[in-house]
């Protein structure tokens, strides 16, 4: 469903130059529900509002489907948002017109479509537990409602792909559970694809797969150790490292990220060693006591 490979975005003013991915690489599988986590600053946003069109890629390669999101034209562009992508932004406001109901929410994207269809919209808020709230308007529904408001409107155009930014974000854990309980239906029921950018762990234990970017790369990956382990908002929570396994990523030209606790605790600055003894590969990094030309490992 997308397919990376390269993909860098630079960000130009008069003064200044900020490369916000610098080469990344990654592979989501149609129908597969992952997250995508990393600090402030790591590039996990800009990567997604490329993903949802919001955003236009610098360079490499980057495919949603069948659209070529490097060479898509703005007339395209407007059909790519329209009929293959979903997305749902951390700040309901941004998702949502205060002044409609619910039900009428969700049926602005249909009509701006041309494709206005009541029943599925309606069918949409009983999906994320709202069938009774549906002619309520916005003042009248908590934070949570109107977030899931907002997933029944990033599905009215029955999108392929869904992308959500932080989604529980400003939401409680009870709520947060709830909404990634509906996130995980929907997925079983729709086959959509889903990504979720997130800070939160124990959100992300909620996934199949996480990837982890770092400096505009991708750095490591956790993918669910037990292919039959219940992940639904019922489930316990656990960490991330309970569920997952996790790998440092080797892009197509043999490079990893070695995560910075590693090199911290060898007082890595910017050269290593390596070595391999047939079964394993060995990072070793220079002593930095004068006088001793000895290494650790």
């Amino acid at each position: 469903m997308i397919y990376c490979e390269g993909l860098v975005k630079i960000y130009k003013t008069d003064v200044v130059e900020v490369v916000a991915l610098q080469g990344l690489n990654i592979e989501v599988k149609e129908g597969e529900m992952m997250a995508i986590i990393g600090n402030s600053g790591s590039g996990k946003s800009t990567l997604l509002n490329i993903l949802g069109g919001l955003d236009r890629p610098s360079a490499g390669q980057v495919r949603v489907g069948e659209w070529d999101l490097l060479k898509i034209t703005d007339k395209q562009l407007v059909e790519y948002k329209r009929h293959t992508v979903g997305f749902i932004w951390q700040n309901n406001a941004r998702n949502l017109l205060p002044y409609l109901t619910a039900l009428e929410n969700v049926e602005m994207p249909m009509m701006l479509n041309g494709k206005y269809d009541r029943a599925y919209a309606k069918q949409l808020l009983e999906w994320v537990g709202l069938k009774d709230r549906m002619n309520n308007k916005l003042h009248q529904l908590s934070g949570g409602e109107q977030q899931r408001v907002a997933i029944a409107i990033s599905l009215a155009n029955r999108p392929k792909l869904l992308l959500a930014d932080e989604p529980t974000g400003s939401v409680d854990t009870q709520t947060s559970d709830m909404i990634m309980g509906i996130f995980r239906n929907l997925n079983r029921e729709l086959g959509v694809t889903i990504v979720i950018v997130t800070h939160d762990l124990s959100l992300a234990s909620k996934v199949d797969r996480v990837v982890a970017i770092r400096d505009g790369l991708t750095s490591t990956e956790f993918v669910k150790r037990n292919p039959n382990l219940d992940l639904s908002a019922s489930s316990e929570r656990r960490s991330i490292r309970d569920v997952h396994e996790e790998y440092v990523v080797v892009d197509r030209v043999g490079r990893l990220q070695v995560p910075k606790e590693f090199l911290a605790a060898l007082n890595v600055e910017n050269k290593v060693s390596m070595e391999f003894d047939g079964e394993k590969i060995i990072i070793k990094a220079p002593n930095q006591l004068e006088g001793n030309g000895n290494e650790e490992s």
